[in-house]
């Protein structure tokens, strides 16, 4: 079986694709581990200086794995699985954010759901006219709640509003206008981009990125932590409901909700 998650590395940077081009990268438990261990082996690489995360196939991140969470209400501990979901994505963007050397995402296309989560903890993002970005949790009867903290810290909580109440998908130019992507580049260049701001973080001190990140994601967010942790609980919360019942059913099936 191909790996869930794969790696290269092409001093100074080394990238980590999402591999599950089928699934259009959905985010199984299973691949939130080898993601986290895929960082952690990446640390300890002194010359790998900045990481870029991508996803394989034509899209970045579909979201997490709605089959899964789907399969898992039919547990008797469905809660304590919910909850733990949340807590090791919450731990897998803390990681992120507490990553000693710069991450960044190459959008290669829709980053949506639990994939927009890992483009916001990123510290750069280069996107492709494709991207498409956006948070269709309340359309599955769920909750944004570990996203929604995330996004406000980048763009404000207005604007974070206006996507996390329609619920909509925008389009990868709007995205780039909301500061929400950096960079646009076409997809045939999108690595090659990220490995020039590779390039270009390694010119500088890895101690004092490190500080930077610091200071930007630990003091300047200093709530983060704890918008993070009360998303998580909300997130599992959503998973309980009728609600959310129909809605993961409505998508998998393929059709509109009825909402109860």
């Amino acid at each position: 079986m191909e790996p869930l998650i794969r790696v290269k590395k092409h001093v100074p940077s080394g990238t980590i694709i999402l591999n599950r081009p089928a699934k259009r990268n959905a985010l199984s438990r299973q691949m939130i581990d080898d993601l986290r261990q895929a960082l952690d082996d990446f640390h300890q690489e002194r010359k790998v200086r900045a990481v870029i995360l991508t996803g394989a196939g034509n899209a970045f991140c579909s979201g997490a794995d709605l089959q899964e969470i789907r399969d898992s209400g039919r547990q008797t501990d469905a809660w304590t699985q919910w909850h733990t979901d949340a807590v090791q994505y919450k731990e897998l963007i803390e990681a992120m954010l507490l990553y000693p050397k710069p991450i960044i995402a190459a959008v290669n296309g829709p980053a949506v759901a639990n994939g927009t989560g890992l483009v916001l903890a990123a510290d750069i993002t280069v996107a492709t006219p494709e991207a498409r970005f956006g948070l269709p949790e309340p359309r599955r009867g769920l909750v944004a709640g570990l996203i929604a903290p995330l996004l406000a810290f980048r763009i404000g909580a207005g604007l974070a509003a206006n996507l996390l109440l329609t619920a909509r998908l925008a389009e990868a130019d709007e995205a780039h206008r909301l500061g929400i992507y950096h960079e646009m580049t076409a997809a045939d260049t999108i690595w090659a981009r990220a490995h020039q701001l590779a390039e270009d973080c390694a010119k500088s001190a890895a101690e004092s990125l490190q500080l930077t990140k610091k200071m930007l994601n630990e003091t300047i967010g200093e709530h983060l932590n704890t918008t993070l942790a009360a998303g998580a609980a909300a997130s599992a919360t959503a998973r309980t409901t009728e609600v959310a019942a129909e809605g993961m059913a409505a998508f998998l099936e393929k059709r509109e909700p009825e909402w109860p």
